[in-house]
């Protein structure tokens, strides 16, 4: 499979990213660089090796789940930039549909 250039500009379509040629020419050949080393990968022989899920031996690592008490709303409040009728405001992050 060979990214081209029309894959690119089309995966940066539905990401809503606006690239020029040139960019979507460097990255296609970035990403068929990728592409070449994963095959690479795929010709490998990997009989004998036992599956792993990490390159190294990974315990538990997770702190016990325990709930701690919140912070009083009004302190929450306090420190927030911008508040209103007792909840923080934020900016918008998500635009409405065009």
């Amino acid at each position: 499979m060979r990214i081209t250039p029309d894959t690119v500009a089309y995966v940066a379509r539905l990401s809503r990213l606006e690239l020029t040629e040139t960019e979507r020419e460097r990255f296609g050949e970035q990403l068929n660089a990728i592409l070449a080393h994963f095959a690479a990968l795929d010709r490998l022989s990997t009989e004998g090796v036992e599956a792993t899920s990490h390159a190294v031996r990974v315990t538990n690592v997770f702190r016990d789940d325990r709930v701690d008490p919140s912070l009083p709303m009004d302190e929450v409040i306090a420190m927030a930039p911008q508040s209103r009728e007792g909840f923080v405001v934020v900016p918008r992050v998500i635009e409405p549909d065009e």
